[in-house]
């Protein structure tokens, strides 16, 4: 069970009932005032105006024949009232307390009839469907506090390599920034998860195995990026293949080829390990289409939301590759033509290191093995952010 205030952005693990109607009693749906429509059949009328209800008024007048009070939105039906006539159709008289009323209404009119909204009992929502902030709404507005949902996975998230360096210092001949890390870390949210920073982590195997051995004892999932190359001879590798179930793959896939996928047991579970590619490219590619809709179903979501939405786009460049076995997957950045179709422009720079052009794309571009396409075609692609 998780309470109202931390359910945003979850899976719902059962469906939700309401224990109230919306709205819980008939009341006005704009600012004017309560009549009796028989009244107003043959306008202009004058009617005399007896009283006032705001939001939140206990309905302690009656609207009797000849009669009208002065309504604001949200406030309850008074008794005696069928319709309610807006404000801008009428003219206050206040010499004589009264109203002219210009416009006839019917019956109902203006009324918001309690359970119109929400009747008590309905299923609001169903196991599967992740809450967004619209739901939020709905459920305080009828008294929901919490629900069961699928736990957000904790997930560790770390780097490995002597080379590395994220303190700010100088660097030194052979030490670069670190990068993937901090990109992970935020990637691992964005995806609904907890995500837990394990740091660098040095080459030294010992050390290595004891922040695995302990990421598995206390997350659900691990995600750690380089060494997962062929013929790497990586402490990764050397301590995953010890102690873990591993998969060690080459996926006919351009960019992110090398992956690995494993399982670490501790207890009674299995804990699942993301191998990732150390190139930053490759890393962002292969934890997209690899590893985050895995964690998301971690998550609870079904496989219909746990994948990034595909979208069939315009190329507005032509694009030119080599036949190799792969499917290449080209960073572009879609938008929405004034022909009301979505076309893509492709980034500027493809190698798998340059992650400063995928930073400024928003989705990946499907390119079949082939000679590549040409300007004008339909291709699909993988939307990671709004066009």
């Amino acid at each position: 069970m998780v309470n109202i205030e931390d359910l945003y952005g979850m899976v719902l693990a059962d469906s939700v009932t309401a224990p109230e109607s919306v709205p819980p009693f008939d009341n006005t749906a704009v600012d004017g005032y309560a009549v009796r429509s028989g009244d107003v059949v043959s306008p202009p009328v004058t009617l005399k105006v007896i009283g006032e209800l705001a939001a939140g008024a206990e309905p302690n007048i009656a609207v009797d024949p000849g009669t009208a009070v002065r309504i604001m939105t949200g406030a309850p039906i008074p008794e005696g009232c069928d319709a309610i006539v807006m404000v801008e159709d009428t003219e206050r008289l206040p010499d004589i307390d009264g109203v002219l009323v210009k416009m006839s209404v019917p019956v109902g009119a203006g009324i918001r009839l309690a359970g119109s909204d929400i009747t008590r009992g309905v299923v609001l929502f169903s196991a599967g469907v992740e809450v967004n902030a619209a739901m939020l709404g709905v459920l305080a507005s009828c008294n929901v506090r919490g629900a069961s949902a699928h736990r957000r996975p904790r997930v560790a998230v770390l780097s490995t390599g002597d080379e590395l360096v994220d303190d700010g210092s100088p660097l030194r001949v052979g030490q670069i920034r670190e990068s993937n890390r901090t990109m992970l870390l935020r990637l691992v949210a964005e995806a609904g998860c907890v995500a837990v920073d394990y740091g660098i982590i040095r080459d030294d195997e010992n050390a290595l195995e004891r922040v695995l051995r302990d990421a598995a004892d206390t997350c659900d999932a691990i995600v750690t990026s380089g060494g997962v190359s062929m013929g790497d001879y990586d402490v990764v590798k050397l301590v995953l293949s010890r102690i873990a179930d591993m998969y060690w793959m080459q996926i006919a896939m351009k960019p992110a080829k090398p992956f690995a996928f494993g399982e670490i047991s501790t207890g009674s579970k299995k804990v699942p390990v993301f191998g990732l590619p150390g190139n930053p490219v490759s890393s962002f590619v292969s934890f997209e289409l690899l590893a985050r809709p895995a964690l998301r179903s971690m998550a609870g979501h079904p496989a219909v939301t746990a994948f990034r939405s595909y979208a069939t786009v315009v190329l507005d460049d032509e694009i030119r590759r080599k036949s190799d076995g792969k499917v290449h997957f080209d960073r572009v950045f879609s938008y929405w033509h004034q022909d009301g179709r979505l076309h893509v422009r492709r980034g500027d720079a493809q190698a798998s290191h340059q992650l400063s052009a995928t930073a400024q794309t928003n989705a990946l571009l499907e390119v079949p093995d082939g000679e590549g396409m040409k300007a004008g075609d339909t291709a699909r692609a993988l939307l990671f952010r709004p066009a």
